[in-house]
């Protein structure tokens, strides 16, 4: 439906949440709607006062209300809806809201340039929608889009997950005005190169060869497409620092765990290490 859900930054975050969202739903041509979360914990007797506590969510929801309003006129988008929402768990509405009410797209900023917090990565395990992390690491500051994708697999969840990784991938490179890069791994540990028992280079040269038409539908200048050998959260990384990467686009396989719903030890191990913007494409599982 074209819709943007701008989850509004904490205070003293380093990315303007809003500004880069306002500035995507332009290009992406979708309409915004903002999202700001709150929530205090009270002490004492007051904690268990209903209207005591009832005066201080009023007036914290109304301060924040107000800053918000101040912000978004210094952006001449005093006509973006606003939503101020008291919540202790931001993911848990926002995933639900986002889905329900037909939202495409979730943007967030990422508090601190070198790691998530835990509610963003609760957001990438429970999101149904793409999820857009933004950092201004310094690291990112390229003009390219860069997307993983698994050619080598068989299995028809992670080849319609490629899919969907490569059309939001043209999608956002096409609206920012960004070059499209290509990557896929082949997974081979670090001991086993090491131990100098395989030919690289000719693993590489086959995969490209067995791949040659998939590479081809996705319609990429060749030295935009990377087949790198290794540990993919190292090599993707890597790569990413190389051509400073401004956005990342990656699958999220989410499924139930014992603990919890998990997305996948290795692709936790990719957004841990990633300081570029990371669009998360999720699927159910």
């Amino acid at each position: 439906m074209n819709k943007l859900f701008v989850i509004a930054q904490m205070e003293r975050a380093h990315t303007d949440a809003i500004a880069h969202g306002l500035t995507l739903a332009k290009q992406l041509n979708k309409q915004a709607e903002v999202f700001a979360y709150t929530y205090a914990y009270l002490n004492g007797a007051d904690r268990d006062n209903p209207k005591v506590a009832g005066l201080a969510q009023k007036a914290l929801m109304t301060q924040r209300e107000k800053q918000l309003h101040t912000h978004l006129d210094t952006l001449d988008a005093d006509n973006v809806p606003l939503h101020v929402i008291w919540s202790k768990y931001l993911f848990e509405h926002a995933c639900s809201h986002a889905h329900r009410h037909g939202f495409d797209l979730m943007v967030k900023a990422v508090h601190h340039a070198d790691h998530y917090l835990p509610t963003d990565w609760q957001l990438i395990r429970h999101t149904k929608i793409p999820l857009l992390l933004l950092t201004n690491n310094p690291l990112n500051n390229g003009q390219t889009t860069l997307i993983s994708i698994d050619l080598g697999t068989s299995n028809p969840a992670k080849q319609r997950l490629n899919d969907a990784v490569i059309a939001h991938g043209k999608q956002f490179a096409k609206a920012t005005g960004t070059k499209l890069h290509v990557a896929y791994v082949l997974r081979i540990p670090q001991i086993v190169r090491d131990m100098d028992l395989l030919d690289i280079n000719a693993l590489v040269k086959k995969a490209y060869a067995e791949h040659k038409q998939k590479i081809a539908e996705i319609g990429v200048d060749a030295d935009c497409m990377h087949i790198i050998t290794g540990e993919p959260e190292l090599c993707l990384f890597e790569l990413a620092c190389r051509l400073k990467s401004q956005y990342f686009v990656v699958g999220a396989r989410q499924r139930q765990g014992l603990l919890g719903r998990i997305i996948g030890n290795t692709a936790e191990a990719i957004l841990s290490r990633m300081r570029s913007n990371v669009l998360v494409i999720p699927t159910e599982e």
